[in-house]
């Protein structure tokens, strides 16, 4: 079996990968409102309930963002917290704060740490994910955007993932080719199969070891995806 293609551009989702929910601000919308829970709690029920919107195979059937705040309600479930009318008026300010900032604002200590190792292995370097029109503003405001270059948002673009389309308008935009190029996601129903329809290899950031059973690489944070693309080797793709 002849050797794989080397990795020369890499892919990167925004939400779950490189940016998080900034979950003080959201513990702090619900206290206005009388509901008492730690962000760390809510930070806790996050990746369970990205998983739970794909078990219930919602994906192909409802909008990015609609499937948002249906995220937002089942955080609140796995910390405990029953959806009211007051946990809907803590969401409706987070989506107004949303629009104009983008709640996606939390960005790990060791995000910035793995994005500069990887930029030092000259990749092309793309974020394609599914945003609501702010990522570039936000990406700005974070300090994120040196870090690549190009930056694909669905609600700009018109078509979200999934949809092999927004994928391969990346791969035309960055000059990259598509047996080359590795995009890397949290949720296996959007970005795992909408890479591979494009034609792209695709790998898995699954922290919590919450799809044990994919049929893709996994990984466990950024850092180690840094390690692996360092290491110059690309068979742990055909894992």
């Amino acid at each position: 079996m002849s050797d794989p293609t080397p990795i020369r551009t890499l892919f990167l989702d925004a939400g779950g990968v490189l940016v998080f929910p900034n979950w003080h601000r959201v513990s702090d919308a619900l206290a206005a409102q009388g509901v008492a829970v730690e962000p760390a709690v809510l930070a806790g029920a996050d990746a369970r309930a990205r998983r739970r919107i794909e078990l219930a195979h919602i994906v192909g059937t409802t909008t990015d963002q609609q499937r948002g705040w249906l995220y937002f309600n089942l955080v609140l479930d796995g910390a405990g917290i029953a959806q009211d009318e007051r946990t809907d008026r803590a969401l409706d300010q987070l989506k107004a704060y949303h629009r104009e900032w983008n709640l996606w604002e939390h960005v790990p200590a060791d995000v910035p740490r793995a994005l500069e190792r990887i930029r030092r292995l000259n990749l092309k370097v793309v974020v394609v994910s599914n945003a609501n029109g702010r990522l570039t503003f936000l990406f700005d405001r974070l300090g994120l955007s040196r870090f690549f270059d190009l930056m694909l948002d669905s609600s700009v673009e018109g078509v979200e993932k999934p949809d092999p389309r927004l994928f391969l308008l990346a791969v035309n935009r960055s000059g990259a080719e598509a047996d080359s190029t590795l995009h890397v996601g949290d949720l296996y129903s959007v970005d795992v199969v909408g890479a591979r329809a494009a034609g792209l290899r695709a790998a898995l950031l699954d922290p919590e070891d919450l799809y044990p059973d994919a049929d893709c690489p996994r990984l466990r944070s950024l850092g180690e995806l840094a390690d692996r693309l360092e290491g110059g080797d690309a068979n742990w793709l055909a894992s």
